[in-house]
């Protein structure tokens, strides 16, 4: 009996982290299409859905950390309870870069303009690095270790982006000078987004290393 409880309150972990990965992998897309649309309200809700991803962190590692205190896991489940703490906590990082962009956004205002460069190549990158967390998700969930080493090759993609446009920024920063401050703006975007799919790389980490494979 003990045990079955002590796997329910497992399972429990394991939601908690695919719920909130849900809701971050969402908010990849909506900042960036708040963003190139100058919406400025779903960029303030972006900033306050922050503190609800940082109040599901908080909860999950409290949780964990009474399941250890209570209930003495053996290896296998303190790998699983070590994965959970760490991959909550690179979610809620990932949701601080999409809180970075959405104030970037706010602080360019409804009326600001984007580079056409960002629009063309800046949701790709969210595209990419969306999926490279669904799959995370999906291997995390189907307990495959091969599914999370294979989707680290994808952060290429995102490199080349943010290198390219990284070079696009800075060209557009050299003919208009009076333009840097804006250019420094969309530079720290770019940035974001690129971090946000090296934490996504740390989540695959976690998932090999629950499965003890690495």
């Amino acid at each position: 009996m003990l045990r079955e409880h002590f796997d329910i309150e497992l399972n429990n972990l394991r939601e908690d982290v695919l719920s909130t990965a849900s809701m971050v992998e969402e908010n990849l897309m909506n900042v960036t299409e708040a963003l190139l649309n100058r919406d400025v309200a779903v960029a303030e809700q972006l900033v306050a859905a922050d503190k609800e991803i940082n109040e599901r962190y908080i909860k999950t590692v409290m949780n964990s950390l009474k399941l250890i205190a209570t209930q003495q896991p053996m290896a296998g489940d303190m790998r699983l309870i070590a994965a959970v703490i760490e991959i909550m906590g690179e979610l809620e990082r990932i949701h601080d870069y999409v809180k970075g962009i959405a104030k970037t956004s706010l602080e360019i205002g409804a009326d600001g303009t984007i580079l056409p460069a960002i629009s063309e190549d800046l949701p790709q990158m969210a595209r990419i690095t969306q999926d490279m967390l669904n799959r995370s998700m999906i291997a995390f969930a189907e307990n495959d270790a091969v599914m999370a080493k294979s989707i680290p090759a994808s952060d290429n993609l995102v490199d080349d982006l943010f290198n390219r446009l990284y070079a696009k920024i800075v060209q557009y920063a050299s003919g208009h000078p009076e333009r840097i401050p804006h250019a420094n703006q969309l530079e720290w975007v770019v940035h974001n987004m690129e971090r946000s799919a090296d934490r996504v790389i740390n989540i695959c980490e976690w998932i090999v290393y629950d499965l003890s494979l690495i």
